[in-house]
């Protein structure tokens, strides 16, 4: 069951992406030519008007095609159409990505609240203590940037941290106050640590509630690039990647974790898991990288500031190396998630 509910998950992330270019080509008046949900052979299908909708066997996600390698002579073609409106099309499907971990956001958040950055204990001699950090205040800044979220000093933290002392702004009864804290290693956690407790989750009223959505969804993508950032300078390599497999994985064992606890946990955990991988997805399509979302508005960007098009053979081609090596990465990808899994 932990397994299909991930599937399930995953699926309807990879629909609303697809659907988000659907809906923009039909705004647009771009013929698509199918509208799939799943992959593989049609179970069931109808012809609407010139788009083909369609069910297929394997439950893996959906797509949208439109013949966006094609040159047809059709005024409604996806190539005879405005480079902006072509633009939109490309950008709709991760602009729904960011839209569903907005609304998951909402839902989230109005149930279970925001984690502010509020500390509720502070541990014996510990960095923190020794600095004259204590229970009740709340950080607003950590080594010069304002965080808002606890999960951001967390990520500051494990990302970040380069040795040295940190900068905390904190306030305590409405005055701000600047302190250096100095973390120590902790051998058990295998991380730098300051000793505090958070307070835990705290709800908030609407308007509230809709800021610190935008914030969730900000604070995913701001992870993502810095998680890409990473790879490009070697920080991480390929050995820390998961594919669909891995992430599958993952997300099945926390949903058996969470059923443990009731209804309401497994709900908002997979909510969670929602909002992470709907904006990683997002982010990561927005890349300028060949076969991409982000690769095909790059040649769309080229032909807005040139005026001219880059030759539909010549970004074809592009796209189908990039297309090549991005299934090569996900094979190893999916070996070392496939190898983990039995180890």
């Amino acid at each position: 069951m932990n397994i299909i509910i991930a599937i399930l998950i995953f699926g309807i992330i990879i629909i609303v992406h697809e659907f988000g270019h659907f809906l923009i080509a039909k705004k647009n008046g771009i013929q698509v030519d199918e509208f799939c949900i799943g992959l593989g052979p049609t179970i069931i299908g109808k012809q609407v008007g010139d788009t083909f909708y369609s069910i297929k066997l394997l439950p893996f996600g959906g797509a949208c095609m439109m013949g966006e390698d094609e040159e047809r002579p059709d005024e409604n073609a996806f190539n005879n159409k405005s480079v902006w409106a072509r633009m939109a099309v490309i950008f709709g499907g991760p602009f729904f990505n960011f839209i569903l971990a907005f609304v998951f956001s909402l839902i989230v958040i109005g149930m279970s609240g925001v984690d502010i950055p509020k500390i509720s204990q502070v541990e014996n001699n510990s960095p923190a203590y020794e600095s004259g950090i204590k229970a009740g205040d709340i950080m607003t800044k950590v080594d010069g940037k304002k965080i808002h979220n606890y999960r951001e000093f967390s990520y500051y933290m494990y990302l970040d941290y380069a040795g040295d002392k940190i900068p905390i702004t904190i306030v305590r009864d409405g005055e701000e106050k600047n302190i250096e804290v100095t973390p120590m290693y902790n051998k058990e956690r295998s991380q730098y640590m300051i000793g505090i407790t958070w307070s835990g989750y705290q709800k908030v009223n609407p308007l509230k509630t809709l800021e610190y959505s935008f914030r969730e969804v900000g604070l995913q993508v701001k992870i993502t690039l810095k998680s890409v950032k990473m790879l490009v300078s070697q920080k991480l390599g390929v050995k820390d990647l998961s594919g669909p497999v891995g992430i599958v994985k993952t997300v099945g064992d926390q949903y058996t974790q969470a059923a443990a606890y009731g209804l309401k946990t497994v709900f908002l955990t997979m909510a969670n898991w929602i909002i992470l991988i709907s904006a990683n997805l997002g982010v990561m399509n927005l890349l300028p990288l060949p076969a991409l979302d982000g690769g095909r508005l790059l040649f769309l960007i080229i032909e807005a500031i040139t005026g001219k098009a880059v030759p539909q053979n010549m970004e074809a081609l592009v796209h189908t190396a990039g297309l090549i090596l991005l299934m090569l990465l996900m094979v190893i990808v999916m070996y070392q998630d496939i190898v983990k899994i039995f180890m």
